[in-house]
């Protein structure tokens, strides 16, 4: 997708500031081609990301919340337009470059367009878990706070809007109280973050009672 530099400095500069909807406009795109090829439809495509990520999670979700069926926003960057006009925090002047800054005009409706907390709508959404640390200095806490319960404020006011033949969904927030932008430290910590996102998304793929021959373990009764 635009905005990496995997196909050259033109492909990455056609993925930033005023060009940056290329990126979930191509992220879309390669959804619905797993979908069109026959991988996968949209009760059983999941997909995950984090930081400047989960703002893609955010993006795209708003954008074609039909096409997937679970979400994971890891230290999520969705409320964009806040945090960019708030130069106290490291990284915001330094990362004008590559979104715009909000505190010129141009920059700021173009930002406001994409930003996932200022798009949230009346749409019916697919199950989110949205991860956040207390000591996150890149991505407060905040971000990932605020987008779920305007999430969940959304859909309580309008409920009777969706299709009540859809299951449920979920909206989810675990807040880290003991870690920052990279999650846990420590190997067993970092496993049991990666344990609960695999919960989250076998749970919602109805996965978790499917019976799974790879993990029966036969205890023969000793002689």
């Amino acid at each position: 997708i635009r905005g990496g530099g995997e196909f050259g400095r033109k492909w990455k500069l056609d993925g930033k500031l005023r060009k940056k909807r290329n990126t979930f406009q191509d992220f879309i795109a390669c959804s619905e081609h797993l979908v069109d090829i026959g991988l996968t439809d949209s009760e059983h495509l999941t997909i995950c990301g984090g930081s400047a990520g989960g703002l893609l999670m955010g993006s795209v979700m708003n954008m074609r919340p039909d096409l997937y069926q679970a979400v994971i926003a890891d230290v999520p960057f969705v409320d964009v337009v806040n945090t960019m006009m708030d130069a106290s925090i490291p990284l915001t002047c330094g990362e004008w470059d590559e979104w715009g800054n909000p505190l010129t005009m141009e920059d700021y409706w173009y930002i406001k367009s994409y930003s996932p907390y200022n798009n949230i709508s009346t749409v019916q959404y697919p199950n989110v878990l949205l991860e956040g640390g207390l000591n996150d200095s890149r991505v407060k806490y905040w971000e990932p706070a605020k987008f779920c319960a305007k999430l969940r404020e959304i859909k309580r006011q309008n409920q009777h809007l969706y299709d009540q033949n859809k299951k449920d969904n979920t909206i989810l927030l675990k807040t880290n109280m003991g870690a920052g932008h990279g999650g846990s430290s420590g190997r067993y910590a970092r496993i049991k973050e990666t344990a609960f996102e695999y919960a989250f998304l076998l749970h919602h793929l109805n996965l978790l009672d499917v019976p799974n021959a790879n993990l029966k373990v036969d205890v023969k009764e000793s002689e």
